[in-house]
């Protein structure tokens, strides 16, 4: 089975527990206004992979990321590729390795099942709280974001939810309250992450002659976010 791979990192610390290896996969049908990573847009960009050589690629650096640590599989939209994650997924379980990923829950839920079925941890990004949002700002649809994470919880996955607090799309109170709300109607639900919008990823548009429709936007601290956390 084979995937399209953009990039990978090899000691990630912010996606998922421990130190992870992280994958990040070519494609995404959304187009996030704030989006940090323009270049996996293109399904068809990338190096090619099969599970089988990328799994040996990890194997080597298991002394780094241990048993406290793992895989995370992120994009890009990872759903877009969904029997090359499940088998590489299933083939991480067979050296009991960690596995996780990071979704935007994008993808045909019908095929996410057997994905999951090889998942032990989702990072799921609740992009807006409201489904106008969705549409105008990135695409897509809050409804399908909702229905994926609730197969996660059939399927008893512990979730983390992820935010990204950009400015003048999701800095007010109300808007953070809302996610909040929504992200603890989950019954697996173990942690929100909120993400402040940074603006380093500018020169990645320019480089590929795309707009960026927060290029003018200042990036927003730790600090500031927590800020406005403290008011919910």
């Amino acid at each position: 089975m084979e995937g399209r791979v953009s990039s990978v990192q090899s000691m990630g610390a912010v996606d998922g527990p421990g130190l992870r290896y992280v994958v990040f996969l070519q494609g995404c049908p959304l187009r996030c206004a704030y989006c940090h990573n323009p270049e996996t847009w293109d399904l068809t960009g990338g190096t090619p992979y099969t599970a089988e050589d990328l799994c040996k690629t990890i194997l080597r650096y298991r002394p780094y990321f241990g048993e406290n640590g793992g895989v995370t599989v992120s994009g890009g939209e990872p759903l877009l590729q969904t029997e090359f994650v499940a088998e590489l997924f299933r083939r991480l379980h067979e050296h009991n390795i960690h596995t996780a990923l990071d979704t935007a829950g994008a993808g045909d839920l019908s095929r996410a099942k057997q994905v999951l079925k090889h998942t032990d941890l989702v990072l799921c990004d609740i992009k807006f709280p409201t489904e106008a949002q969705y549409k105008s700002h990135c695409g897509g649809s809050l409804q399908h974001t909702v229905d994926f994470m609730r197969l996660t919880e059939s399927m008893h996955i512990p979730l983390w939810v992820r935010h990204v607090v950009a400015p003048g799309l999701s800095d007010t109170v109300e808007s953070l309250r809302a996610v909040k709300a929504l992200a603890e109607s989950f019954s697996n639900l173990e942690k929100i992450e909120w993400l402040p919008f940074k603006n380093i990823c500018a020169a990645k548009y320019k480089a590929l002659h795309i707009p960026f429709p927060m290029g003018d936007k200042p990036s927003f601290s730790q600090s500031h976010v927590e800020a406005l956390l403290s008011k919910l």
